[in-house]
């Protein structure tokens, strides 16, 4: 498969180097290009935000003309924002609740109202367009690890709920799109060196410009390593990824290829105990437990594993797209990737609350530690943690053709979406031992748990292969009723296939088989009144589906022995204002959603809860810019969700879910000793939760604050200081999902400090 996507790659450098297709004009789309300077940001840039996300064309159109609700954030605010992953970028996009406390992958991403247990079931991110895996959640897999920010991103879409239970992948939930910069005939670019108070060594560089007459390139990159935002004691985080995108003006449109090749890992932050000493700085992993040997099968075969390994992304994803335009008002939009790779994930997992050493040595007094071989007596605190091994490798090919026929008074279009995706899974989970209650700490030996596998609590080992294809024609028609009125409606009719093996208990036996074939209906309709240029009022409803993936059969297997079809039935009701002004921006969206089918599972073995979900609220994004230099972008929600059915939680709120949360960014650009500097900053705030369904764990709300220096110089030097969570706010984002009554729970990031230095040209 490696060798398959190499030359993959190859080929899809060659094709663009060569000019492969003939002539020219720009495609509809802007071409966008690497920024030679960061300037502040104008006032009229807020009219002519363009979105390219949610259309069934492919096309692009002027944010205040859509009729949903989205949000795009560009370079310049993401720099800003310094996401410590590619979740952690999502917390500004209104009506979504992003956990990132997990470390570099392996985030929990929730949509406003839309239910959820853990990992992202109700998110899809795309690069150029196209998904990066068809499936949104796998388990210990969620499509935001697949993908890493840097320089090379030129800004992000966020499309929530609206016409995304149609087009592309069919996601009822949250769409993200991130956007790669393109060359121009500037030869233009950036590096980028950034340290931290945590070890953090980076290097950025992107570069674009002109191969041949219109045909362009942008190529860049990082390579980074560090101990960790939580220091492990060893470099846990590290990593570095190389994109390439190839550019080919046509006389009618545009030929696009890309390349991404990311090898990046960090260390598993799991919920800790919520005891005296332990912090959001603790870690469980460190030098004197990285290294573990696991059990796992009938005949107690055993495996060396470096838990200090984490999660990551050892793959590529290579694409591209062709849009061309034909007389007669017809165009065409081809969207197309392969994603193949490696999604790994180790960690130390806690198995129930700590407990006192007394109460589980084998002598009732003490143990002995495993590297230390130091003596520890009764009262130390010790606790069980699971050394997890999930070893998951991924592949994926997806096309989206769109072709569209486009007068004065109406557009319509007809599309085609396709992807085959597969996965193969290894997994021992379980593993407990005790472990000391300090960052790093040991095991130990004297205890019956640790020396004899077979006395532990559980063990959970499984080899899964899976094949899958999702099939979907989609139309979508839009008619202009007059300068102020239009509507559109979209309908999609996806099949789907899954062909699915477990052997639980690695004993070459196969104890589940699926073979899975559904075919559902979606559709949308939205009616969008313009009542000036620069505002407007749009209704929308839709109705969607969440496929079920591989993990749903094995997690549900004896209800889809029955007949079930697991397949999560969503419908939303969306009511949104739009307004772009010189310097004001306001988009407002009143929601209701509905999502039917849901279902949550504790651990491996665990009856699932099926549930129906309601919830309803409002969303702000906002931006306002004064010729000052001052401003400011909001984005908030204002939400309230129901579990309207379920066996034993009907009436409770959605788990870990805020009833409001607003997040603040100002800035302001002045001049000091001739030179150009902005300060900003971020206050985010976010109200209580609950941790489990039951509603018996609150999570208690919690205001976090980070701010930034930038100072420029007229030869392209730029410098930044920044500080994220300038109180050090200790504040849980979760609980213990695997078990609500433990005593554990997970924490933001501590305060951290960050510098860069970077020089443009």
């Amino acid at each position: 498969m490696t060798n398959l996507h190499f030359k993959l790659n190859t080929l899809a450098i060659s094709l663009a180097v060569a000019g492969l297709c003939t002539g020219v004009v720009a495609a509809e789309a802007p071409n966008v290009q690497v920024a030679k300077t960061q300037e502040p940001k104008k006032a009229k840039e807020y009219i002519e935000q363009i979105v390219v996300t949610g259309t069934a064309s492919g096309k692009s159109m002027k944010k205040v003309d859509a009729s949903y609700a989205i949000t795009t954030i560009d370079a310049e605010s993401i720099e800003r924002l310094a996401p410590k992953s590619t979740a952690d970028l999502f917390k500004a996009v209104p009506g979504v609740w992003a956990e990132s406390s997990g470390g570099v992958s392996g985030a929990n991403v929730f949509v406003r109202g839309f239910p959820g247990g853990g990992d992202a079931p109700f998110l899809t991110v795309q690069l150029q367009g196209v998904p990066v895996y068809q499936p949104s959640t796998l388990s210990f897999l969620e499509n935001s690890s697949l993908f890493r920010i840097d320089e090379t991103v030129q800004f992000m879409d966020a499309l929530r709920g609206g016409p995304s239970s149609v087009v592309s992948a069919g996601q009822p939930g949250l769409t993200t799109n991130f956007i790669l910069k393109e060359g121009s005939d500037a030869t233009e670019g950036r590096f980028k060196y950034s340290t931290s108070d945590y070890g953090l060594q980076r290097v950025d560089a992107v570069v674009s410009g002109s191969l041949a007459e219109d045909l362009y390139f942008m190529a860049g990159g990082y390579a980074q390593e560090s101990s960790g935002i939580r220091d492990a004691g060893f470099n846990s985080e590290k990593g570095q990824q190389f994109t390439v995108n190839i550019t080919k003006v046509l006389d009618n449109g545009k030929l696009n290829l890309f390349t991404r090749v990311t090898d990046d890992h960090g260390a598993w932050y799991l919920p800790t105990p919520l005891v005296a000493g332990v912090d959001n700085s603790y870690t469980q992993v460190g030098p004197l437990n990285r290294q573990a040997t696991i059990e796992f099968g009938p005949n107690g075969e055993s495996k060396a594993i470096d838990i200090g390994d984490g999660r990551g992304w050892k793959g590529a994803i290579s694409g591209g797209s062709l849009d061309l335009d034909f007389d007669g008002g017809w165009s065409l939009v081809d969207r197309f990737a392969y994603t193949s790779g490696d999604a790994n994930t180790l960690g130390l997992v806690p198995n129930g609350s700590p407990v006192a050493l007394s109460t589980v040595a084998d002598n009732g007094v003490s143990a002995i530690g495993a590297v230390s071989q130091k003596t520890y007596g009764g009262d130390t605190l010790v606790q069980q943690l699971g050394r997890w091994a999930v070893l998951k490798n991924i592949e994926a090919l997806t096309n989206d053709l769109a072709m569209t026929k486009k007068s004065d008074s109406y557009q319509a279009t007809l599309g085609l979406y396709r992807s085959d995706y597969s996965v193969k899974d290894w997994w021992s989970i379980g593993n407990q031992a005790y472990y000391l209650v300090q960052a790093g700490g040991e095991a130990l030996t004297g205890i019956d748990c640790n020396d004899n596998k077979d006395s532990c609590d559980w063990n959970y080992d499984i080899s899964a292969v899976g094949d899958g294809k999702t099939s979907a024609f989609y139309g979508a028609f839009e008619y202009t009723f007059s300068d102020q009125w239009s509507a559109d409606i979209g309908l999609r009719n996806e099949n789907h296939q899954i062909d699915y093996t477990v052997d639980e208990g690695l004993d070459g036996v196969i104890n589940k088989s699926v073979d899975y074939d559904q075919t559902d209906l979606s559709w949308t309709a939205g009616i969008n009144w313009q009542f000036s240029d620069n505002a407007g009022v749009f209704l929308r409803a839709s109705e969607g589906s969440k496929m079920p993936s591989f993990d749903d059969f094995r997690d549900n297997y004896d209800a889809y022995t029955k007949g079930e079809n697991l397949i999560k039935d969503v419908t939303q009701y969306e009511l949104g204002y739009k307004l772009a002004l010189d310097n004001l921006n306001l988009y407002a969206t009143g929601f209701f959603n509905e999502v039917k089918g849901d279902t949550f599972v504790r651990k491996p073995g665990d009856p699932a809860e099926v549930l129906t979900n309601e919830a309803y609220g409002l969303e702000l994004d906002a931006a306002y810019f004064n010729d000052s230099g001052f401003s400011i972008n909001m984005n908030g929600t204002l939400q309230s969700t129901e579990i309207t059915e379920s066996p034993i939680n009907k009436g409770n709120e959605a788990q870990r879910q805020p009833k409001w949360q607003i997040r603040l960014t100002p800035s302001y650009d002045f001049e000091v000793a001739g030179l150009d500097s902005t300060l900003y900053g971020t206050l985010s705030a976010v109200g209580d939760r609950y941790g489990n369904n039951e509603n018996t764990v609150v999570l208690d709300g919690y205001e976090k604050l980070d701010i930034g220096l930038i100072v420029r110089t007229d030869g392209g030097l730029k410098f930044e200081l920044g500080m994220q969570n300038v109180t050090d706010e200790d504040a849980l984002t979760e609980g213990d999902p695997r078990s609500a009554d433990a005593a554990n729970g997970r924490y933001i990031m501590p305060r951290t400090t960050t510098f860069n230095v970077s020089y443009d040209f």
